[in-house]
């Protein structure tokens, strides 16, 4: 039922305060209720103000809001009564501009935005709405017509009362959707980062996390929280996270197998409104990708620089070699000349010391040719099983003298050819070989065992030589490919084998890798690109 202003007979003064005191505070109980539970300040402000205008039996009531950054007023609701031509539609000036500047004098919602009480200027209430140390907007109220002097000072009052009050409502709505709205964009934000974020307490029990570190762990946010990150994460991060428990920050990259990737982890204390760590923030950004492109730089590096020492030493040995050759041919034929005469028989023995010497050397200079790429390479399509075969053939006697046995394991489907030249290809076979023979006699362990697999993937043969020796000195790794570089005794090598091995394979658009087993000893890896398929 609306309270009306006029006088009723019986009814004193006080009763109708109560009334309207009532009905004002359930009028905006219902509005902070609507207000939360809609979140909708409009519809909230519409309901009340259809509400307040029965309680005032005014004929309309329009509020107007006012937005500080484009320092303007927007009419948010406008609620005429009844069928009134003059206020029925928004007929009154009240309605006609939905935005006015707020230095808009001659418009009565900037004006009411600046009065500290409602006021009558002869046609309407105006009254501010005024928050803690702001200004929230305008309410206009138009009064019954034929309002008394009286009825109008108690429409003031209640005006006062009403903006007053309202003024409260409002501005506790506009923090909340303010708080509200900040919370989204920080979690809208929280949750748009591609890095994985997980908050822990002290007890390593997630508290928080992102939509990244949820989509990697596989199961949602809410399910998330409150459970060990120990559940989600490697035993290599938790051990990191507890080695920078006490430490203000720290970063370090880590691989992480539950969370399928490396990561560069960043840990920073969970610090409270006091000052007290609850906890740690850890950001773990993928660098997977980065990584292997470093490592695969590294790599090419690498074997530029082996291609660069190989290529200008290659010119270099190519012409001592060429100079050494003629001569070396010449003492050989004369030494075959002097080994069929009757005149050397009586030195006959040194003669063929001499000669096997000269051999030697002649073979080491064949070495060198092949080694500066002086030998002209023949592509074919080649078979690496039969090539390897033909390889092991060539040592099979001198293998079974010391003893060492010879797994041979070629893949059990049929490996693609390559495209080469066998005798260089076997020639690098041949060299990992004895290399292996020599890990192997050199080794104590047993059995004495050198293993040589073959197979493919995709469009690469791979070729697998390992050996039960005692594996390459540390040391030795990043140099063993080096032209004179030998771990063998003064005169037990030349440092060439290896060398002329890869000078090989990379000829052959190969490479070779050698790593050292964790059960001992070594293993070499050849990758060659398989040759195209023939079209008939």
């Amino acid at each position: 039922m609306p309270m009306s202003l006029e006088p009723t007979p019986g009814l004193p003064q006080l009763q109708r305060e109560v009334r309207f005191h009532t009905g004002l505070r359930d009028l905006l109980l219902a509005f902070s209720r609507d207000a939360t539970s809609t979140q909708s300040l409009p519809d909230a402000l519409r309901k009340m103000t259809t509400s307040a205008a029965d309680l005032l039996d005014a004929r309309q009531i329009d509020i107007w809001l006012h937005d500080r950054r484009a320092r303007e007023l927007a009419l948010t609701v406008s609620t005429p009564r009844g069928s009134d031509p003059d206020t029925a539609g928004g007929g009154t000036d009240l309605g006609s501009d939905p935005r006015v500047a707020v230095e808009d004098r001659t418009h009565v919602a900037a004006r009411a935005l600046r009065l500290q009480r409602p006021v009558f200027d002869g046609t309407r209430v105006l009254a501010p709405l005024r928050g803690w140390r702001r200004a929230l907007g305008s309410l206009i109220i138009l009064p019954p017509i034929g309002i008394s002097e009286t009825q109008l000072d108690e429409l003031l009052e209640f005006s006062y009362e009403i903006s007053r009050q309202l003024s409260i409502a409002i501005e506790n709505v506009q923090l909340l959707d303010d708080i509200l709205q900040q919370r989204r964009l920080l979690e809208d934000t929280f949750n748009s980062l591609i890095d994985l974020v997980v908050v822990v307490d002290g007890r390593m029990r997630i508290v928080q996390t992102n939509d990244a570190f949820a989509a990697r762990a596989g199961i949602s946010r809410e399910e998330l929280i409150q459970q060990p990150i120990a559940a989600f994460v490697s035993p290599a991060t938790i051990e990191w996270l507890e080695t920078t428990a006490g430490s203000a920050c720290g970063s370090q990259p880590v691989k992480d197998d539950l969370l399928a990737g490396i990561f560069l982890l960043t840990s920073t204390p969970l610090v409270s409104a006091d000052r007290q760590a609850t906890g740690r923030v850890l950001v773990a950004r993928d660098v997977t990708r980065e990584t292997e492109l470093q490592q695969e730089r590294a790599g090419l590096q690498e074997r530029l620089a082996q291609s660069e020492k190989l290529a200008s030493l290659g010119q270099f040995v190519a012409g001592i070699a060429h100079e050494m050759n003629n001569p070396l041919q010449g003492v050989q034929g004369h030494l075959e000349l002097l080994l069929m005469s009757d005149a050397a028989r009586p030195v006959r023995k040194e003669l063929r010391q001499i000669y096997q010497d000269a051999d030697r050397a002649a073979k080491i200079v064949r070495n060198l040719l092949v080694f500066a790429g002086s030998r002209r390479m023949s592509r074919r399509r080649v078979s690496v099983d039969r090539v390897v075969a033909r390889a092991l053939a060539s040592r099979a006697a001198n293998l079974q003298r010391h003893q060492i046995e010879i797994v041979f394991e070629p893949h059990t489907d049929s490996v693609p050819p390559v495209l080469g030249d066998s005798l260089l290809l076997q020639q690098a076979f041949l060299n990992i070989l004895i290399n292996a023979e020599h890990a192997v006699l050199e080794s104590s362990a047993l059995p004495r065992r050198i293993t040589i697999t073959t197979g493919s993937t995709d469009d690469r043969v791979r070729i697998g030589i390992r050996d039960t020796g005692s594996g390459v000195p540390p040391g030795a790794l990043p140099r063993i490919f080096d032209p004179f570089f030998t771990t063998k005794e003064v005169g037990q090598g030349t440092g060439l084998g290896l060398a002329i091995t890869y000078g090989i394979v990379q000829e052959h658009g190969g490479t070779i890798s050698v790593q050292n087993l964790p059960t001992g000893g070594a293993e070499f890896t050849i990758e060659l690109p398989a040759a195209p398929s023939v079209v008939k």
